[in-house]
């Protein structure tokens, strides 16, 4: 294969909500440029991108996929993404290591939820972008309506390249441009140029104008030229354009219908001339703080984004040549790991389709098998200087499921299988936890789950039940309560006793010290689950000697780890030991551990014990016409609305809702909505539970 240089390698990524027609943007794109000799659909499960077994299943992406093609001396590297919120890590890594990102737009739908989720992470990282509103063929398509979707998202950045029309009933594109007329047989294909009609010339000129000034604005030098000519040229308005959107500041928008090949060669044209490579793009920072300029003769280095692993070829690991080139046998250290990796195999891929190549310039992406210590967000050196790429963000999980082997003898083949899972997407978080002694797995969404259990079920032969993980209550008491305990045990020789009088109230942040009490001695514990336990040394007389007291607050820790309601950990409490008795033949340490155990339970019991449930303070973005049914639903879930606010055709509702009543919240909104929501969820605080729950979950415990 040819080696292209930094200068004609462009790397776009495609994104956009689901069914907005990157797949089959894409499959249509490697035909206009003779890859393909037939376009395959979606319906056909035939697509280049879309080849996975669950992609077929459900007829929509999954996974983000590297494709290439090459047109008019340039090598496009097309990364086809899902468009479902679910799979945002897979869209996150892509848009990473684009040099342009190609938003792709529902011509019937305009902007929606998911194209605002995936915009937010184009503008963290400053990619230069640019809009295609497809379907324009369609007969729902308002495409002025589009353009001004477009415009309440990015502002009046946007700039329109071109609009459909129809002549003589044939779909036409206006590029103001070029300030051409592009004719389409029904069936799509190369175009015939034409004329501008006369009753669109006016509209043509003034778009065209205003083109030439928002191109002008993004360069000193073409600002004069424009101030001296009062126009720009076609290749003076490219560079306009092209630092316009290096800047982000300019945002052009196409038109397109990628089913029936309308608009593709333009737009690809497009990409070739005016897009930013690699090499327009500024110097990226490595962890250390370094400069790392994308040039051929500087020291190899190669930042891993993705990560995939297929049973008849083991672990493929996708990456971007950040600087320097790769050829076959080049060896690299893993600045993770310090690991030495050896490139054995160097390939571009299509889909599931390899092509060797003998050596990757920087700007490229390519892909390489079974690297033993590598995997996502690594950086792959060579020279003496170790440097390390920023590591892609990824959001905390939106669902948490707890997660075990249906068959006992598969626990370790499902612990192996979901720590390649997370590897091949960090998005995934697996965790243990101690409290509920469950196996944790956090993910963005059911449809995100399914897709989870489809793979460990069908690339990893285990199956594995999914259930809701036990909610991590807290117990606490809410008035003062006094006990005592005497232990007394005899079995011939010495014995054991222990004597313990205490006082526990409630404990809050900045309390005045305790009344009537001879404080001798104060210890703060903060706790490892929240909150503390504050213990009063308050013996007069020595009728315990100091030596036991450690061991009486040991007795009390042991039962806050474990409490009498629900056995949840018990958090807010202070303890005042004041009284008590010893022997001096039979007194220990474990008598004393015993005594303070028992004396905090009994006194916790008579206390007004009361459970707190972990709350969460949930943001959720609804249409305005859906509003009702989603606040209905929340309050049903014992929520707290704490707010909203307007934004466009949006209502963006706070509120504050207990943990447990999140669960299956993501699909019933989903359910809800048609989709058009989306919510984020944040741990807040933990709360007391009501009375009548509370009831329930002591009878459940019982």
């Amino acid at each position: 294969m040819k080696v292209f240089d930094d200068k004609h390698i462009k790397n776009v990524v495609f994104v956009g909500a689901h069914n907005s027609g990157k797949t089959t943007l894409s499959e249509t794109m490697l035909f206009e440029a003779g890859l393909i000799n037939r376009r395959g659909t979606v319906e056909d499960k035939n697509t280049v991108s879309d080849y996975h077994d669950i992609e077929h299943q459900r007829g929509a992406s999954v996974f983000a996929t590297p494709l290439h093609t090459e047109w008019r001396n340039y090598k496009i590297n097309i990364i086809d993404t899902p468009g479902l919120d679910d799979f945002i890590g897979e869209i996150i890594s892509s848009i990473r290591v684009a040099d342009t990102v190609v938003t792709v737009i529902n011509g019937r739908q305009g902007v929606e939820v998911g194209t605002e989720i995936i915009w937010s992470y184009i503008d963290k990282y400053h990619r230069p972008t640019l809009f295609v509103v497809n379907q324009i063929d369609h007969a729902d398509t308002n495409f002025e309506d589009n353009f001004k979707s477009i415009k309440s998202l990015v502002g009046n950045n946007a700039v329109m390249i071109q609009y459909p029309i129809k002549i003589d009933g044939a779909q036409c594109i206006i590029d103001v441009l070029k300030m051409r007329c592009y004719k389409f047989k029904p069936e799509g294909g190369k175009p015939e140029k034409i004329d501008i009609p006369a009753n669109q010339l006016d509209k043509a000129n003034k778009l065209h104008n205003e083109l030439v000034e928002k191109a002008a604005e993004n360069d000193e030098n073409l600002l004069e030229l424009y101030f001296d000519k009062g126009t720009l040229n076609e290749d003076e308005l490219r560079l306009g354009l092209k630092a316009g959107m290096l800047n982000h500041e300019v945002f052009p928008v196409f038109c397109v219908s990628a089913l029936n090949d309308m608009g593709t060669g333009r737009l690809m044209g497009f990409i070739d001339n005016v897009a930013p490579a690699a090499a327009d793009l500024k110097p990226a920072q490595s962890n250390e703080g370094k400069t790392v300029e994308a040039k051929a003769d500087a020291d190899t280095v190669l930042f891993v984004f993705k990560t995939l692993y297929q049973q008849n070829l083991g672990q493929i690991s996708f990456f971007k040549v950040k600087s320097g080139e790769v050829k076959l046998n080049d060896k690299f250290t893993n600045s993770h790991t310090g690991e030495t990796e050896t490139i054995n195999q160097l390939f571009i891929m299509d889909g599931k389709n390899r092509e060797p190549v003998s050596k990757l310039s920087v700007g490229d992406i390519g892909a390489t098998l079974k690297l033993k210590h590598t995997g996502t967000n690594d950086t792959l050196y060579r020279g003496n200087t170790p440097i390390s790429m920023k590591y892609i963000q990824y959001p905390e999980p939106r669902i948490t499921k707890a997660v075990e082997a249906v068959n006992n003898n598969d626990d370790e083949k499902l612990s192996e299988a979901l720590k390649r899972i997370h590897s091949q997407d960090p998005t995934v978080v697996i965790s243990y936890s101690k409290e509920s002694k469950e196996q944790l797995l956090g993910c963005q969404g059911e449809l995100h789950l399914s897709a989870i259990k489809w793979t460990l079920e069908n690339m990893y032969g285990v199956e594995a039940a999914f259930k809701k993980p036990k909610i991590q209550y807290r117990e606490t008491i809410q008035r003062s309560s006094t006990a005592n305990y005497r232990h007394k045990k005899q079995s011939g020789g010495s014995g054991q006793f222990a004597q313990v009088h205490m006082k526990i109230e409630p404990w809050h942040e900045n309390m005045p010290e305790p009344e009537g009490f001879n404080i001798r001695g104060k210890e703060e514990v903060n706790l490892p689950w929240g909150g503390k336990l504050v213990f009063y040394n308050c013996i007069v007389g020595g009728v315990i000697d100091q030596r036991y007291l450690p061991s009486v607050m040991k007795g009390i820790l042991e039962v806050m780890e474990s409490g009498p309601l629900t056995g949840s950990f018990i958090r807010d409490v202070r303890v005042m030991v004041y009284d008590g008795k010893m022997h001096s033949v039979d007194s220990n340490d474990i008598s004393f551990k015993i005594a303070g155990a028992h004396a905090f339970k009994e006194a916790f019991l008579n206390a007004n014990p009361k459970l707190l449930e972990p709350t969460n303070e949930l943001t959720v973005k609804v249409p305005e016409e859906m509003t009702g049914s989603v606040m209905t639903d929340l309050q049903s879930r014992r929520s707290i609305i704490q707010g909203f606010e307007n934004l466009d055709n949006y209502q963006i509702l706070k509120c504050q809702i207990p943990a447990a009543e999140l669960f299956g919240y993501s699909t019933d909104l989903r359910s809800l909505t048609q989709g058009r929501a989306t919510f984020s969820s944040t741990f807040a605080s933990y709360m007391p539970v009501p009375t009548n729950v509370q009831k329930e979950l002591v009878k459940e415990e019982v």
